[in-house]
Parts: structure tokens; C-alpha cells; sequence
């Protein structure tokens, strides 16, 4: 295992090394080491255990976390965050190598600020995501690092000049933001950590999910399901349609709530139950349940989901088959109640 002295004096001897070297022969050097990265054993290649992108002042961050438990933060979207515009070719993860600083922090004016123990960090990772592909990227706790060494230069400049060179404005001004960033989001994972309150934060993101589908009022009556959902509904049930009136069984609306409003979003089918009241003489909902959905988010995500329904019945030749196609193209979400459970329904879901 290689000690941290030991990473810190390949690090300076790598720094001693570019300095040599023309912008041919780097470039040269770091699209060979990338290469030969790739060309190693599979096996030795993480695969991301974890994926997903949040919002960090004005950039947008596509992240993973591997096995190992390392943080990674993809290499396109750490340029952006600091205000770099160019991407790596083919995702080889060229502009940075083990033998050298990557280009962002390769400039003679930021060698000053740069100590051995962060440039031995700039190592790029490469991994594969979930899907299979190459990625490469930076360990996550790098990003406020090479933020700060952009700030350190803007210190020094304005002290010593009044005024930041124009070619690194705009990346001081990306360090500023994402630093400024980085405090808000640190200061306030501080405070849920040991308040405990990162456990109610769940349930805040699922409060805001519901807001957007259901409606505060009622909503106008619409012809909302299609008279061919209910003509496959009933040939997938083994049952002859019939032609000269709209009764249904009332189980029907059991399985209406499995394969469309458990699967809009997470909890929307429980809340939709507790929104719509239930008539004290019989029991049953006294509103269709979609006339509580908005009619900006909920009522077009369940118009959308419906076609995709429909089409699906189509190819299926029985409800078995049907259910396996849906599960697959359109899985329930967590805590929704099963197909048919010990609470009484009565077929108003529709």
C-alpha cells in the first residue's frame, strides 16, 4: 500500500516532470496513461454501487459512490462546476493522468497555492457505472480544494494588483459560488446530523412529491379512462365486454389502483384515499380519485401513464402476462398498499 510520503513525492516529482515537457508531449503522456488505465483486467475496475446528480450553486453534479466507499465526482461535471468548459475525449479521462496535475491546476500562476498532499489527490478515478460504461472522475472531496486554490489566486492578485488576469474570472467567480455552495449544504448536514433530523428530511422530499400531484380542491369532472382500458381490462380478466352498459365489478377498482395510481409516484395512491372522502352511509369514495390529482403535474402524469397502460395490454394475451410487462416497464413505488389487502375498497378508484 502506498504511504502518504510516498504520494506526495511522486506527486512533486510529477510536477517537476511536466514542467519539462511541451503541451504536445503532456497531452501526449495523459491520453497514453488513460488508455492504458482501460487496456488493464476488468476486474480491477469498480463498478458504481451508487448514482445520482444534485445541485450545487449554479452547476449541476453528476456523482457515484464505489464499493469501496470513495465519492466520486464524474470529471465533465467537476470542470463545469469550477467554470471549465471543455470535457474529456470519449470519456478516456485524458486531460488528467497519475503522472501529472490535471490542466486545471497545471497553470505556473496556481503552483503557489498547490501543496504536495493535494496534488497527490488529483489522481483521476476510473470506474464503470451501473449501466457498464467508462467513467472517470475525481474524489469529491477535491472539488472544494481546487475551488479554494482558484480563491487563494484571486487574494493574491487583488492584493498585489487591484484586479483578477480576465482568463480566470470567470472560473474564480465559479470557485466563489461553489464554495459559497458547499458552506450552505455543509452547515446545514451539520446541524441535521446531530439533531437527527436528516430522518425527517425524507419525508419533507416526499411531502413536496404529493404537493405536485394532489390538488388542494376537487377537480372538475373529466373522461378520464378510456372506454378501451376497460375493453382490455375485461378481455384480460376473461370476461365479455359489455355492449349495452357501463357496469363494472367492482374489484375492478382494486386493480385500477395497482396498475395506475400506486405507480404515479411515491405514496400519491395512499393520500389520494385520505384526500377523498368516503360516504358514511356506504362506505364507499364519493369522488373518482383522479379528480383529486392537479391538473398541472398529476393529471397529465396520469394520462401519460394510461397510454402507456393501454399499450401494454395490447401485446399481453393475459392479465398474468400484462401484470409482468407492467411490473417491468412501470414498478409500484415503495409503501404502496398491495393488490388486495384487509382494507375495504369499492371500486371508486376508477
Amino acid at each position: 500500500m502506498k504511504t502518504p510520503k510516498k504520494d506526495a513525492s511522486k506527486a512533486i516529482g510529477g510536477i517537476a516532470r511536466s514542467a519539462s515537457l511541451s503541451p504536445e508531449e503532456r497531452k501526449a503522456i495523459a491520453s497514453k496513461a488513460a488508455l492504458a488505465r482501460w487496456s488493464n483486467d476488468p476486474q480491477d475496475t469498480q463498478v458504481a454501487s451508487h448514482e445520482g446528480e444534485f445541485d450545487l450553486g449554479e452547476a449541476k453534479v453528476q456523482c457515484a459512490v464505489l464499493p469501496n466507499g470513495t465519492r466520486v465526482i464524474t470529471q465533465a461535471t467537476f470542470l463545469r462546476a469550477i467554470g471549465r468548459s471543455r470535457s474529456p475525449k470519449a470519456g478516456t479521462g485524458v486531460l488528467s493522468t497519475v503522472d501529472e496535475l490535471p490542466f486545471f491546476l497545471s497553470a505556473d500562476v496556481l503552483k503557489p497555492f498547490i501543496d504536495a498532499e493535494l496534488a497527490a489527490s488529483t489522481t483521476p478515478i476510473f470506474y464503470r457505472s451501473k449501466s457498464g460504461s467508462k467513467g472517470v472522475g475525481y474524489d469529491a472531496s477535491l472539488l472544494p480544494k481546487v475551488a479554494e486554490v482558484y480563491l487563494r489566486f484571486r487574494d493574491r492578485c487583488l492584493a498585489e494588483k487591484g484586479t483578477v488576469p480576465k482568463n480566470y474570472q470567470h472560473i474564480v467567480k465559479a470557485s466563489d459560488i461553489l464554495m459559497r455552495g458547499l458552506a450552505n449544504v455543509g452547515i446545514i448536514a451539520l446541524v441535521d446530523e446531530a439533531t437527527g433530523f436528516q430522518r425527517e428530511r425524507a419525508k419533507d422530499a416526499l411531502a413536496k412529491i404529493l404537493e405536485k400531484f394532489i390538488a388542494e380542491e376537487l377537480q372538475p369532472w373529466t373522461h378520464t379512462f378510456t372506454s378501451e382500458y376497460y375493453e382490455h381490462m375485461f378481455r384480460l380478466r376473461g370476461l365479455s365486454y359489455p355492449q349495452d352498459s357501463v357496469r363494472r365489478p367492482a374489484y375492478f377498482g382494486h386493480l385500477t389502483n395497482n396498475i395506475v395510481y400506486a405507480r404515479l409516484a411515491p405514496k400519491v395512491l395512499e393520500q389520494l384515499k385520505k384526500e377523498t372522502p368516503r360516504s358514511e352511509k356506504t362506505g364507499r369514495h364519493t369522488n373518482q380519485l383522479h379528480r383529486k390529482l392537479t391538473p398541472d403535474i398529476g393529471h397529465p402524469k396520469l394520462k401519460e401513464h394510461l397510454a402507456a397502460v393501454v399499450s401494454l395490454m395490447r401485446i399481453s394475451s393475459s392479465y398474468k402476462q400484462f401484470e409482468h410487462f407492467l411490473d417491468i416497464a412501470h414498478p409500484k413505488f415503495n409503501d404502496t398498499l398491495p393488490l388486495f389487502d384487509d382494507q375495504v375498497d369499492d371500486g371508486m378508484g376508477l
